[in-house]
């Protein structure tokens, strides 16, 4: 009888959580892609540790850094875990005809999501996958056909191609119980004086401040919210003033339930529609790109240019 071969694994969920610390480089991050709380990774890590006899990370001011063993068996998890991702990726491209969407949280549920349906007609029937994010998918592992994104300094590699969907004016917005609250705010300068409401830092608005005319803007405080979908419904809630593109504050204006505190033309970034630039004229992908284009034109007041073909 042939030799019964078993390998020798450590616990899989501890290995996921390892590799996800190694490459955000913080307990907090790992838990944030992983969905779990900082305390469900770290304990997966020390899992892993006991498991193979062998300090993986160390400690580093506040947080945990990888120890020298650690940092060379992160990176031959990254890759045997990108070998998984892909062997997966080729088994889905090759039996599934979703159309798998990476798109910023607050964009995919307050606007796309009721749209699925005119999505899926738009594309023939074909089911779409949509997956909010709050950073970048990474396209390499043959799990996404697509990302529609907020980006301030787009830098795409050869092997991506991205395209301005639309450039949003960004607002100053809060609920209409705090602006009247707060009738003496008239310029940009004035807002500074109140509660900034603020996502993972407090650069946004400082670069804001700065475009709208101030000369210099002095140390802002406010909560950070992480994610701006979390500081636009601390906003409607009458908690401070949060930074929304024109994109996703359109209803919120025509409602009353946010008020531009003070009108300022900035623009920081754009809205991209990224794919692989070699399935970049693929019908499916081309016919995303022609609906979201579209779909912009619909619900937008300030007009946008089609894109040259």
């Amino acid at each position: 009888m042939p030799e019964t071969f078993h390998r020798r694994l450590p616990p899989l969920l501890a290995l996921r959580a390892f590799e996800t610390f190694g490459r955000n480089g913080t307990v907090r991050g790992a838990a944030d892609e992983l969905a779990v709380s900082h305390t469900v990774v770290s304990r997966h890590i020390q899992n892993l540790e006991a498991a193979i006899g062998v300090k993986l990370v160390q400690k580093s001011g506040r947080g945990l850094s990888l120890t020298r063993e650690g940092k060379r068996y992160s990176g031959q998890l990254s890759r045997a875990l990108d070998l998984i991702a892909s062997a997966t990726g080729e088994l889905w491209g090759g039996s599934s005809d979703a159309l798998h969407i990476c798109c910023m949280a607050g964009l995919a549920s307050r606007r796309l999501l009721a749209r699925l349906p005119e999505i899926e007609r738009f594309l023939g029937g074909r089911e779409i996958i949509l997956q909010p994010i709050s950073a970048r998918p990474d396209f390499s592992k043959g799990e996404v056909d697509a990302e529609i994104n907020y980006l301030e300094y787009p830098n795409f590699p050869p092997d991506l191609r991205g395209e301005i969907v639309y450039r949003p004016r960004i607002l100053a917005v809060t609920s209409q119980a705090f602006n009247e609250a707060h009738r003496h705010i008239r310029t940009a300068s004035d807002l500074v004086k109140l509660p900034l409401l603020h996502e993972r830092s407090m650069r946004q608005w400082e670069n804001w401040l700065e475009h709208a005319g101030v000369v210099s803007v002095p140390p802002l405080k406010g909560p950070k919210l992480w994610h701006g979908h979390l500081a636009v419904e601390a906003a409607r809630l009458g908690q401070g003033v949060a930074l929304v593109s024109d994109l996703m504050a359109g209803e919120l204006l025509t409602t009353g339930e946010l008020v531009e505190v003070c009108r300022a033309d900035v623009r920081l970034g754009a809205y991209y529609f990224i794919a692989p630039a070699r399935r970049w004229n693929d019908p499916a992908i081309s016919a995303l790109r022609d609906w979201l284009h579209g779909f912009v034109r619909q619900c937008m007041v300030e007009p946008v240019a089609t894109p040259s073909r």
